[in-house]
């Protein structure tokens, strides 16, 4: 039974769409660390009061923790029971992050009219160095780890839930 779910992959790959219908079907709270890490005025917090709060978040009982922050990605896996891992490609994530242009999201405090270059290339780059990462992680934790290859994938699993 999934009580302490982390969900990363690539930004536009499907992450907080995915976690949305996650808490809907398990009433598991859902808390985005794009939420705490930026402020509505693009500012971001420092890292000393992150880690706080990702700390209290982590020793609570049930949660969904949606993001990728590798810096911290250890923390979490040591708290949770299910990783959820979105691996899908690049093209397809840019697609994503492209479709959610001029829309305001609940995972975000601010809306994006356009797509930053800088970001662009990290979503680009995400399967040569952030993916090694990830998995080097996910090999030194006993845990149950779902991979989903596209957002089909992801469908089929919450409508078997």
């Amino acid at each position: 039974m999934m009580k302490r779910v982390v969900v990363i992959g690539c930004p536009g790959a499907g992450k907080s769409t995915f976690s949305r219908k996650l808490a809907a079907k398990t009433g598991l709270p859902l808390h985005y660390l794009d939420m705490i890490w930026h402020r509505a005025d693009r500012t971001v917090i420092g890292r000393e009061e992150f880690d706080l709060q990702l700390g209290r978040l982590v020793k609570e009982d049930e949660w969904i923790i949606d993001g990728n922050y590798a810096r911290t990605l250890p923390v979490r896996l040591a708290h949770c029971d299910t990783v959820v891992f979105f691996d899908l490609p690049s093209e397809i994530c840019i697609e994503g992050a492209k479709s959610r242009l001029g829309q305001e999201r609940v995972d975000m405090p601010w809306t994006d009219d356009e797509l930053d270059p800088e970001f662009l290339q990290w979503i680009v780059d995400f399967p040569r160095d952030v993916v090694p990462e990830i998995n080097r992680h996910l090999k030194n934790y006993d845990k149950t780890i779902i991979r989903f290859h596209s957002r089909e994938e992801a469908d089929v699993f919450i409508s078997a839930l």
